[in-house]
Protein backbone atom coordinates (compact mmCIF):
# COMPACT_ATOMS: atom_id res chain seq x y z
CA UNK A 1 0.00 0.00 0.00
CA UNK A 2 1.38 3.41 -0.84
CA UNK A 3 1.00 5.18 2.53
CA UNK A 4 2.65 8.57 1.06
CA UNK A 5 -0.31 8.85 -1.73
CA UNK A 6 -3.09 8.30 0.52
CA UNK A 7 -1.77 11.29 2.73
CA UNK A 8 -0.98 13.49 -0.33
CA UNK A 9 -4.97 12.80 -1.18
CA UNK A 10 -6.40 13.24 1.77
CA UNK A 11 -3.93 16.58 1.73
CA UNK A 12 -5.53 17.51 -1.19
CA UNK A 13 -9.24 17.66 0.07
CA UNK A 14 -8.38 19.89 2.97
CA UNK A 15 -10.27 23.00 1.61
CA UNK A 16 -13.19 20.78 0.49
CA UNK A 17 -13.13 18.82 3.61
CA UNK A 18 -13.51 22.31 5.33
CA UNK A 19 -16.12 23.79 3.40
CA UNK A 20 -18.07 21.06 4.43
CA UNK A 21 -17.76 21.12 7.69
CA UNK A 22 -18.79 24.60 7.66
CA UNK A 23 -21.36 23.68 6.20
CA UNK A 24 -22.71 21.31 8.12
CA UNK A 25 -22.12 23.41 11.26
CA UNK A 26 -24.79 26.49 9.82
CA UNK A 27 -27.10 24.52 9.93
CA UNK A 28 -28.91 23.69 13.21
CA UNK A 29 -29.64 19.69 13.83
CA UNK A 30 -30.54 18.81 17.20
CA UNK A 31 -31.82 15.38 17.77
CA UNK A 32 -34.50 14.68 16.36
CA UNK A 33 -34.31 17.94 14.34
CA UNK A 34 -31.45 16.72 11.73
CA UNK A 35 -33.21 16.59 8.23
CA UNK A 36 -31.67 19.50 6.89
CA UNK A 37 -28.02 18.17 8.24
CA UNK A 38 -28.96 14.98 5.93
CA UNK A 39 -29.71 16.71 3.10
CA UNK A 40 -26.92 18.14 3.13
CA UNK A 41 -24.96 15.04 3.41
CA UNK A 42 -26.45 13.48 0.81
CA UNK A 43 -25.89 16.37 -1.68
CA UNK A 44 -22.35 15.93 -0.80
CA UNK A 45 -22.41 11.87 -1.20
CA UNK A 46 -24.19 12.44 -4.73
CA UNK A 47 -21.21 15.02 -6.02
CA UNK A 48 -18.69 12.64 -4.99
CA UNK A 49 -20.16 10.40 -6.68
CA UNK A 50 -21.18 7.49 -4.18
CA UNK A 51 -22.49 4.44 -5.48
CA UNK A 52 -25.41 3.95 -3.52
CA UNK A 53 -26.96 6.28 -0.78
CA UNK A 54 -30.39 5.61 1.11
CA UNK A 55 -32.03 7.85 3.72
CA UNK A 56 -33.76 4.68 6.00
CA UNK A 57 -37.20 5.67 7.30
CA UNK A 58 -36.01 6.71 10.82
CA UNK A 59 -33.74 9.10 8.88
CA UNK A 60 -30.19 7.70 8.95
CA UNK A 61 -28.09 8.25 5.63
CA UNK A 62 -26.02 5.22 4.14
CA UNK A 63 -23.83 6.08 1.71
CA UNK A 64 -22.27 2.74 0.07
CA UNK A 65 -18.53 3.42 -1.50
CA UNK A 66 -17.59 -0.12 -3.43
CA UNK A 67 -19.36 -3.25 -3.83
CA UNK A 68 -17.29 -5.98 -2.53
CA UNK A 69 -18.22 -9.17 -0.08
CA UNK A 70 -17.30 -7.52 2.96
CA UNK A 71 -19.10 -4.97 4.91
CA UNK A 72 -16.77 -2.13 7.16
CA UNK A 73 -19.03 0.63 8.54
CA UNK A 74 -17.78 4.31 9.48
CA UNK A 75 -20.70 5.55 12.07
CA UNK A 76 -20.89 9.30 12.88
CA UNK A 77 -23.94 10.74 14.51
CA UNK A 78 -24.88 13.94 12.91
CA UNK A 79 -26.68 15.30 15.33
CA UNK A 80 -25.34 18.05 18.25
CA UNK A 81 -26.86 19.19 21.79
CA UNK A 82 -27.60 22.90 21.96
CA UNK A 83 -25.89 25.77 22.22
CA UNK A 84 -26.55 26.35 26.10
CA UNK A 85 -26.09 29.95 27.61
CA UNK A 86 -24.71 31.84 24.11
CA UNK A 87 -22.69 34.35 26.69
CA UNK A 88 -20.39 31.78 27.11
CA UNK A 89 -19.64 31.46 23.44
CA UNK A 90 -17.01 34.02 21.53
CA UNK A 91 -18.26 33.90 18.57
CA UNK A 92 -21.75 32.59 16.55
CA UNK A 93 -21.90 28.83 17.41
CA UNK A 94 -23.79 28.46 13.79
CA UNK A 95 -21.45 31.02 11.87
CA UNK A 96 -18.57 29.33 13.48
CA UNK A 97 -14.98 30.65 12.03
CA UNK A 98 -12.18 29.13 10.05
CA UNK A 99 -8.52 29.69 11.11
CA UNK A 100 -5.86 28.43 8.66
CA UNK A 101 -5.80 25.07 11.03
CA UNK A 102 -9.13 25.15 12.57
CA UNK A 103 -12.76 25.42 12.41
CA UNK A 104 -15.01 26.48 15.19
CA UNK A 105 -18.92 26.08 15.69
CA UNK A 106 -21.02 23.48 17.27
CA UNK A 107 -20.96 20.05 16.37
CA UNK A 108 -17.07 20.35 15.11
CA UNK A 109 -15.37 18.07 17.46
CA UNK A 110 -18.73 16.19 18.39
CA UNK A 111 -19.25 15.14 15.96
CA UNK A 112 -19.90 16.57 12.67
CA UNK A 113 -16.05 16.58 11.57
CA UNK A 114 -16.50 12.45 11.68
CA UNK A 115 -18.81 12.31 8.69
CA UNK A 116 -16.78 14.64 6.87
CA UNK A 117 -13.83 12.91 7.21
CA UNK A 118 -15.35 9.63 6.69
CA UNK A 119 -17.40 10.67 3.40
CA UNK A 120 -14.14 12.00 2.29
CA UNK A 121 -12.04 9.03 3.44
CA UNK A 122 -14.48 6.56 1.24
CA UNK A 123 -13.62 9.13 -1.57
CA UNK A 124 -10.06 8.75 -1.46
CA UNK A 125 -10.76 4.81 -1.74
CA UNK A 126 -12.51 5.31 -5.18
CA UNK A 127 -10.28 7.64 -6.42
CA UNK A 128 -6.78 5.76 -5.86
CA UNK A 129 -8.43 2.46 -6.79
CA UNK A 130 -8.43 1.05 -3.32
CA UNK A 131 -12.03 -0.47 -3.44
CA UNK A 132 -11.97 -4.26 -4.35
CA UNK A 133 -14.26 -7.25 -4.92
CA UNK A 134 -13.30 -7.94 -1.23
CA UNK A 135 -15.14 -4.74 0.59
CA UNK A 136 -17.98 -2.53 0.61
CA UNK A 137 -17.49 0.57 2.49
CA UNK A 138 -20.69 1.69 4.40
CA UNK A 139 -20.54 5.74 5.53
CA UNK A 140 -23.46 6.13 8.09
CA UNK A 141 -24.54 9.48 9.10
CA UNK A 142 -27.14 8.46 12.12
CA UNK A 143 -28.88 10.38 14.20
CA UNK A 144 -30.48 11.22 17.44
CA UNK A 145 -27.64 9.99 19.23
CA UNK A 146 -27.41 12.63 21.72
CA UNK A 147 -30.91 11.76 22.93
CA UNK A 148 -30.73 7.61 22.70
CA UNK A 149 -27.26 6.46 22.11
CA UNK A 150 -27.04 3.74 19.85
CA UNK A 151 -30.78 3.47 18.97
CA UNK A 152 -29.99 4.28 15.31
CA UNK A 153 -27.73 1.56 14.60
CA UNK A 154 -30.21 -0.95 16.82
CA UNK A 155 -32.51 -0.27 14.16
CA UNK A 156 -30.25 -0.08 11.32
CA UNK A 157 -28.87 -3.49 12.58
CA UNK A 158 -32.46 -5.21 13.88
CA UNK A 159 -35.10 -3.33 11.04
CA UNK A 160 -32.55 -2.60 8.55
CA UNK A 161 -30.38 -6.23 8.58
CA UNK A 162 -27.92 -4.43 7.77
CA UNK A 163 -24.68 -6.27 9.81
CA UNK A 164 -21.72 -4.68 8.97
CA UNK A 165 -18.26 -7.16 9.86
CA UNK A 166 -16.85 -4.11 11.78
CA UNK A 167 -17.62 -0.32 12.71
CA UNK A 168 -15.39 2.39 12.77
CA UNK A 169 -16.85 4.92 15.70
CA UNK A 170 -15.92 8.22 13.91
CA UNK A 171 -16.42 10.11 17.44
CA UNK A 172 -13.61 12.24 18.47
CA UNK A 173 -10.10 10.46 19.74
CA UNK A 174 -7.88 13.30 20.17
CA UNK A 175 -5.83 11.94 17.73
CA UNK A 176 -5.57 8.30 19.52
CA UNK A 177 -7.19 4.47 18.71
CA UNK A 178 -10.16 3.50 21.24
CA UNK A 179 -11.24 0.32 21.82
CA UNK A 180 -13.99 0.55 24.55
CA UNK A 181 -16.06 2.84 26.85
CA UNK A 182 -17.95 2.22 29.70
CA UNK A 183 -21.72 1.98 29.80
CA UNK A 184 -24.51 3.46 31.32
CA UNK A 185 -28.34 3.23 32.32
CA UNK A 186 -30.83 5.96 33.55
CA UNK A 187 -32.49 4.37 36.30
CA UNK A 188 -35.72 5.62 38.55
CA UNK A 189 -35.86 5.25 41.92
CA UNK A 190 -39.76 5.51 43.89
CA UNK A 191 -41.61 6.02 46.93
CA UNK A 192 -44.24 6.65 48.14
CA UNK A 193 -45.93 8.51 51.28
CA UNK A 194 -48.62 9.67 53.01
CA UNK A 195 -49.86 13.68 52.50
CA UNK A 196 -51.07 15.35 55.98
CA UNK A 197 -50.95 19.34 57.02
CA UNK A 198 -48.00 20.46 57.47
CA UNK A 199 -48.95 21.83 60.47
CA UNK A 200 -49.13 18.50 62.32
CA UNK A 201 -46.74 15.99 60.35
CA UNK A 202 -47.25 13.29 62.69
CA UNK A 203 -49.84 12.15 61.17
CA UNK A 204 -48.42 11.73 57.66
CA UNK A 205 -45.87 9.60 56.24
CA UNK A 206 -43.13 12.07 54.15
CA UNK A 207 -41.71 10.46 51.54
CA UNK A 208 -38.57 12.97 50.90
CA UNK A 209 -37.62 11.90 54.57
CA UNK A 210 -37.35 8.01 53.64
CA UNK A 211 -35.73 9.25 50.21
CA UNK A 212 -32.64 11.11 51.92
CA UNK A 213 -31.96 7.73 53.75
CA UNK A 214 -32.26 6.29 49.89
CA UNK A 215 -29.66 8.91 48.57
CA UNK A 216 -27.25 8.52 51.52
CA UNK A 217 -27.12 4.74 50.52
CA UNK A 218 -26.51 5.65 46.80
CA UNK A 219 -23.71 7.91 48.13
CA UNK A 220 -22.26 5.08 50.00
CA UNK A 221 -22.46 2.59 47.25
CA UNK A 222 -20.73 5.09 44.90
CA UNK A 223 -17.94 6.30 47.53
CA UNK A 224 -17.34 3.27 49.98
CA UNK A 225 -14.27 0.89 49.49
CA UNK A 226 -15.47 -2.70 49.47
CA UNK A 227 -13.76 -4.16 52.63
CA UNK A 228 -15.69 -6.90 54.51
CA UNK A 229 -16.89 -4.26 57.29
CA UNK A 230 -18.69 -2.11 54.82
CA UNK A 231 -22.49 -3.16 55.07
CA UNK A 232 -23.19 -1.14 51.65
CA UNK A 233 -19.37 -2.06 49.65
CA UNK A 234 -18.57 0.27 47.01
CA UNK A 235 -18.50 -0.31 43.08
CA UNK A 236 -15.10 0.04 43.26
CA UNK A 237 -14.97 -3.80 43.90
CA UNK A 238 -15.49 -4.27 40.42
CA UNK A 239 -11.75 -3.87 39.54
CA UNK A 240 -10.89 -6.93 42.01
CA UNK A 241 -10.59 -10.02 41.05
CA UNK A 242 -12.36 -11.41 44.23
CA UNK A 243 -15.56 -9.86 42.92
CA UNK A 244 -15.04 -10.24 38.70
CA UNK A 245 -13.85 -12.21 36.03
CA UNK A 246 -13.86 -9.43 34.10
CA UNK A 247 -11.72 -7.11 36.74
CA UNK A 248 -8.63 -6.69 33.65
CA UNK A 249 -10.67 -5.07 31.15
CA UNK A 250 -12.37 -3.18 33.81
CA UNK A 251 -9.21 -1.69 35.23
CA UNK A 252 -8.59 -0.66 31.31
CA UNK A 253 -12.15 0.96 31.45
CA UNK A 254 -12.05 2.54 34.79
CA UNK A 255 -14.53 1.89 37.94
CA UNK A 256 -18.34 2.45 37.70
CA UNK A 257 -20.40 5.05 39.46
CA UNK A 258 -23.55 6.44 40.23
CA UNK A 259 -24.92 9.67 40.93
CA UNK A 260 -28.21 11.12 41.64
CA UNK A 261 -29.17 13.58 38.58
CA UNK A 262 -32.77 14.33 39.33
CA UNK A 263 -35.48 14.29 42.10
CA UNK A 264 -38.71 14.78 42.16
CA UNK A 265 -41.85 15.30 44.64
CA UNK A 266 -45.57 15.30 44.65
CA UNK A 267 -47.73 17.18 47.44
CA UNK A 268 -50.92 18.88 47.87
CA UNK A 269 -49.48 22.41 49.06
CA UNK A 270 -46.34 23.98 49.98
CA UNK A 271 -47.98 23.39 53.31
CA UNK A 272 -48.33 19.69 53.49
CA UNK A 273 -46.28 16.36 53.84
CA UNK A 274 -44.76 14.73 50.23
CA UNK A 275 -46.92 12.07 49.49
CA UNK A 276 -44.39 10.91 46.48
CA UNK A 277 -41.00 11.14 46.11
CA UNK A 278 -38.65 9.92 42.97
CA UNK A 279 -34.90 10.23 41.82
CA UNK A 280 -33.43 9.71 38.49
CA UNK A 281 -30.06 7.93 38.87
CA UNK A 282 -27.13 8.31 36.43
CA UNK A 283 -25.15 4.72 36.42
CA UNK A 284 -21.74 4.39 34.64
CA UNK A 285 -21.03 0.75 33.94
CA UNK A 286 -17.62 -1.12 33.68
CA UNK A 287 -16.71 -4.37 32.21
CA UNK A 288 -18.58 -7.28 34.13
CA UNK A 289 -21.72 -4.97 35.31
CA UNK A 290 -25.46 -5.97 33.37
CA UNK A 291 -28.52 -4.64 33.49
CA UNK A 292 -29.65 -6.86 35.83
CA UNK A 293 -26.84 -6.44 38.47
CA UNK A 294 -27.22 -3.44 38.55
CA UNK A 295 -30.88 -2.68 39.01
CA UNK A 296 -30.31 -5.32 41.49
CA UNK A 297 -27.65 -3.70 43.71
CA UNK A 298 -30.10 -0.47 43.91
CA UNK A 299 -33.13 -2.79 44.94
CA UNK A 300 -30.80 -4.51 47.68
CA UNK A 301 -29.74 -0.98 49.09
CA UNK A 302 -31.14 -1.08 52.92
CA UNK A 303 -33.29 1.91 52.24
CA UNK A 304 -34.77 1.00 49.27
CA UNK A 305 -35.63 -2.72 51.22
CA UNK A 306 -36.82 -0.65 53.59
CA UNK A 307 -39.17 1.68 52.46
CA UNK A 308 -40.28 -1.35 49.38
CA UNK A 309 -39.34 1.42 46.88
CA UNK A 310 -39.61 0.78 43.56
CA UNK A 311 -36.69 0.49 40.99
CA UNK A 312 -36.97 0.78 37.07
CA UNK A 313 -35.31 1.99 34.01
CA UNK A 314 -36.32 4.86 31.75
CA UNK A 315 -37.86 4.13 28.50
CA UNK A 316 -37.33 6.36 25.39
CA UNK A 317 -39.75 6.71 22.46
CA UNK A 318 -38.96 10.40 20.89
CA UNK A 319 -40.15 10.13 17.31
CA UNK A 320 -37.39 10.84 15.51
CA UNK A 321 -37.66 14.11 12.40
CA UNK A 322 -38.89 11.66 10.38
CA UNK A 323 -42.05 10.86 12.62
CA UNK A 324 -40.76 7.49 13.02
CA UNK A 325 -40.93 6.19 17.08
CA UNK A 326 -39.06 3.21 17.78
CA UNK A 327 -38.89 2.49 21.69
CA UNK A 328 -36.09 1.41 23.89
CA UNK A 329 -35.20 0.96 27.04
CA UNK A 330 -32.38 3.55 28.16
CA UNK A 331 -29.71 1.00 29.11
CA UNK A 332 -26.42 1.44 27.05
CA UNK A 333 -24.28 -1.73 27.18
CA UNK A 334 -20.67 -1.46 27.81
CA UNK A 335 -18.19 -2.91 25.75
CA UNK A 336 -14.75 -3.32 24.68
CA UNK A 337 -12.64 -4.95 21.86
CA UNK A 338 -9.69 -6.85 22.79
CA UNK A 339 -5.86 -5.17 21.99
CA UNK A 340 -5.22 -8.70 20.12
CA UNK A 341 -8.26 -8.75 17.39
CA UNK A 342 -7.93 -8.27 14.42
CA UNK A 343 -9.79 -4.71 13.91
CA UNK A 344 -7.56 -3.33 16.34
CA UNK A 345 -4.39 -4.43 14.68
CA UNK A 346 -5.65 -3.44 11.58
CA UNK A 347 -6.27 -0.01 13.01
CA UNK A 348 -3.24 0.25 14.69
CA UNK A 349 -1.77 -0.52 11.58
CA UNK A 350 -3.32 1.75 9.27
CA UNK A 351 -2.37 4.26 11.81
CA UNK A 352 1.22 3.86 12.18
CA UNK A 353 1.82 3.27 8.56
CA UNK A 354 0.68 6.84 8.14
CA UNK A 355 1.56 8.87 10.67
CA UNK A 356 4.14 6.54 13.13
CA UNK A 357 3.50 4.93 16.35
CA UNK A 358 2.38 7.99 18.55
CA UNK A 359 -0.40 10.25 18.52
CA UNK A 360 0.10 13.57 17.30
CA UNK A 361 -1.74 16.63 16.24
CA UNK A 362 -2.14 20.56 15.71
CA UNK A 363 0.86 22.06 17.38
CA UNK A 364 -1.76 23.53 19.99
CA UNK A 365 -2.21 19.94 20.95
CA UNK A 366 0.69 17.82 20.27
CA UNK A 367 2.49 17.39 23.30
CA UNK A 368 -0.36 16.50 25.29
CA UNK A 369 -1.59 14.04 22.84
CA UNK A 370 1.74 12.30 22.77
CA UNK A 371 2.09 11.90 26.31
CA UNK A 372 -0.84 9.52 25.86
CA UNK A 373 -1.05 5.95 25.03
CA UNK A 374 -2.22 5.66 21.18
CA UNK A 375 -4.15 3.15 22.27
CA UNK A 376 -7.18 4.04 24.78
CA UNK A 377 -10.76 4.00 25.58
CA UNK A 378 -13.34 7.02 25.29
CA UNK A 379 -14.58 8.88 28.77
CA UNK A 380 -18.16 9.33 27.46
CA UNK A 381 -20.43 6.79 25.49
CA UNK A 382 -20.70 6.50 21.97
CA UNK A 383 -23.08 4.44 19.39
CA UNK A 384 -20.96 1.33 19.93
CA UNK A 385 -23.52 0.69 23.05
CA UNK A 386 -25.50 -1.02 20.35
CA UNK A 387 -23.26 -2.01 17.74
CA UNK A 388 -21.14 -4.27 20.11
CA UNK A 389 -22.55 -3.83 23.06
CA UNK A 390 -26.47 -4.95 22.06
CA UNK A 391 -25.62 -6.84 18.83
CA UNK A 392 -21.66 -8.02 18.82
CA UNK A 393 -20.39 -6.51 15.92
CA UNK A 394 -16.83 -5.34 16.86
CA UNK A 395 -16.01 -1.26 16.84
CA UNK A 396 -13.12 0.41 17.01
CA UNK A 397 -12.91 4.57 17.59
CA UNK A 398 -10.88 7.00 15.21
CA UNK A 399 -12.09 10.32 14.70
CA UNK A 400 -10.94 13.81 14.24
CA UNK A 401 -11.39 16.16 17.64
CA UNK A 402 -11.27 16.65 21.34
CA UNK A 403 -13.29 14.63 24.12
CA UNK A 404 -12.88 17.97 25.88
CA UNK A 405 -14.76 19.90 22.77
CA UNK A 406 -17.79 17.79 23.21
CA UNK A 407 -21.06 19.47 24.32
CA UNK A 408 -18.18 22.67 25.50
CA UNK A 409 -18.76 26.39 24.59
CA UNK A 410 -16.73 27.93 21.79
CA UNK A 411 -16.00 24.11 20.47
CA UNK A 412 -13.93 23.88 17.38
CA UNK A 413 -11.88 21.02 15.65
CA UNK A 414 -8.31 20.82 14.23
CA UNK A 415 -8.23 20.64 10.23
CA UNK A 416 -5.39 18.50 10.72
CA UNK A 417 -7.27 15.75 12.50
CA UNK A 418 -9.98 15.95 9.52
CA UNK A 419 -7.15 15.13 6.96
CA UNK A 420 -5.54 12.65 9.16
CA UNK A 421 -8.86 10.17 9.65
CA UNK A 422 -9.73 10.64 6.07
CA UNK A 423 -6.49 9.18 5.29
CA UNK A 424 -6.97 6.52 7.70
CA UNK A 425 -10.08 5.33 6.43
CA UNK A 426 -9.41 4.96 3.51
CA UNK A 427 -6.01 2.76 4.23
CA UNK A 428 -8.32 0.82 6.80
CA UNK A 429 -10.41 -1.81 4.77
CA UNK A 430 -7.57 -3.00 2.38
CA UNK A 431 -5.30 -3.75 5.50
CA UNK A 432 -8.43 -5.63 7.03
CA UNK A 433 -9.11 -7.51 4.07
CA UNK A 434 -5.56 -8.61 2.95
Amino acid sequence: MDFEKIKVAAEAYKPAMSKFLRDLVAIPGESCEEEGVIKRIEAEMKALDFDRIEIDPMGNILGYMGTGKTLIGFDAHIDTVGIGNRANWNFDPYEGYESDTEIGGRGTSDQLGGIVSSVYGAKIMKDLGLLSDKYTALVVGSVQEEDCDGLCWQYIIREGNIRPEFVVSTEPTDGGIYRGQRGRMEIRVDVQGISCHGSAPERGDNAIYKMAEILTNIRDLNENDASDDKEIRGLVKMLDEKFNPEYKEANFLGRGTVTTSQIFFTSPSRCAVADSCSISLDRRMTAGETWESCLDEIRALPAVKKYNAAVSMYDYDRPSYTGLVYPIECYFPTWVIPEDHDVTKAMEEAYTGLYGTTRSGDKTCDSMRKARPLTDKWTFSTNGVAIMGRNGIPVIGFGPGAEAQAHAPNEMTWKEDLVKCAAVYAALPTIYCK
